[in-house]
């Protein structure tokens, strides 16, 4: 099943600071990593995802800076600032605790 954007919608951002964790990366790759980890019940936009990137770098979570692509093109790439992990680390409690509540729905809890 394909995973709708209005579902992911606010987890993107939590997705591209996910993977540049790792170290820097440019938009194109970005998307190609979050299709493949998706395994493909996910395809980000590629409006979507410069959307993101702009909205964590005029917040100070990412930064960007030119470089060069593995196929010699030049590419603006991404990197995350100190404010990031922090901000990272904020979402992803934020999700646990999202997941919990929804689940207690889902298997029908009780009060």
């Amino acid at each position: 099943m394909v995973i709708s954007a209005d579902a992911i919608r606010g987890y993107v951002d939590l997705m591209v600071l996910s993977l540049l964790r790792s170290g820097p990366s440019y938009a194109y790759e970005l998307a190609q990593r979050i299709t493949a980890i998706s395994g493909d019940d996910y395809a980000i936009k590629q409006t979507t995802l410069y959307s993101a990137v702009k909205r964590l770098e005029s917040g100070g979570l990412v930064s960007s800076f030119p470089g060069v692509s593995p196929s010699g093109k030049p590419r603006t790439y991404y990197r995350t600032t100190d404010a990031g992990l922090a901000h990272f680390d904020l979402k992803v409690a934020e999700w646990r605790s999202t997941k919990s509540v929804v689940d207690r729905f889902i298997e029908g809890a009780t009060p």
